[in-house]
């Protein structure tokens, strides 16, 4: 395992609550922050995929961050998503992370046209690069199923010799354990943090020098993947990483953020955690009762948090 990553270890990618309106609940969205950075989380993947982020507007995105941090949230702890297609609003929504003290921001390639060449994605992050501060680290987000748009080895490998000290690392949530391993075997040695964000790989891309994860399961799996963090050198990490590998599993079979918000719902006893934004809808009876299910299954506690 990587030593001295600036988000080292476990990171969900933390969900966003909703009112009943579908505005933003940035008390309880705060207070899951709070709960995850007691129960294992090292860190916290903001304005993510699983915080519904291209469902919210740049300024709900903005006022998050915001709101985070006022309800005392540590920045240092924070790695807010900014990627969007258009350069100047990645720029903005990562220079008010940089303002607000967050020391890395994750960016996901521009994502609406398809098949850019790697000289246009290239030309991106260039003008990324120069329109923000120095001190703002840049964490490239790697998840091609939903972008469409790979990072691949030879882009990362130009990026890292064009702009030394400011492409960070990467979140791989391709699924791809070779992609991830590949990662690792090409850059890890000279710094470069990568995070996976498949559940099931967690204990092979740590043996392999990763340097934790950025999952959302870990919303509700999270001192269970801390268990394996902490011991992922001895055989102490075997069974919670079989627990991981089935949570994976099930989180794969359901849809996932809906299914997040309900097992928060049920532990909290509190159904505002079931308000998510369409095109999401809530689940159904059935898938609810199968995710529950699912969960015994796993031998995850289900029992009432504060």
């Amino acid at each position: 395992m990587m030593k001295n990553a600036r988000y080292g270890g476990v990171n969900a990618a933390v969900l966003t609550a909703m009112h009943a309106d579908l505005s933003i609940d940035i008390e309880r969205t705060a207070a899951h922050g709070r709960w995850l950075l007691a129960n294992g989380c090292n860190g916290l993947g903001v304005l993510g995929t699983t915080s519904e982020a291209n469902s919210l507007g740049i300024s709900e995105r903005v006022a998050l961050m915001e709101g985070l941090v006022e309800r005392g949230l540590s920045p240092s702890l924070l790695l807010p998503g900014v990627g969007t297609p258009a350069l100047t609003d990645t720029v903005l929504l990562a220079r008010r992370a940089a303002e607000l003290g967050c020391p890395g921001v994750l960016v996901l390639p521009p994502f609406f046209y398809k098949n850019p060449s790697e000289d246009g994605l290239f030309a991106y992050f260039s003008e990324l690069v120069h329109r923000l501060d120095t001190s703002t680290m840049i964490y490239l987000y790697h998840f091609p199923q939903q972008s469409a748009v790979p990072f691949t080895f030879d882009l990362v490998a130009r990026l890292l010799r064009s702009f030394p000290g400011k492409i960070a690392g990467i979140k791989d949530s391709s699924g791809d354990l070779a992609n991830t391993l590949g990662y690792i075997k090409n850059f890890a040695a000279d710094g470069f943090e990568v995070y996976s964000g498949d559940d099931s790989a967690l204990l092979d891309v740590l043996k392999a020098g990763a340097a934790g994860c950025i999952t959302a399961a870990a919303n509700v799996g999270s001192r269970v993947s801390a268990m394996v963090v902490a011991d992922w050198d001895n055989d102490a990490a075997m069974e919670p990483q079989a627990k991981l590998k089935s949570l994976r599993k099930l989180f794969s079979s359901v849809p996932l953020i809906p299914s997040l918000k309900a097992v928060l719902g049920r532990r909290l006893d509190d159904p505002a955690w079931l308000h998510v934004r369409p095109p999401h809808l809530g689940l159904s009876d059935e898938t609810t009762q199968r995710l529950f299910a699912g969960l015994e299954a796993c031998q995850l506690p289900l029992e009432k948090v504060a």
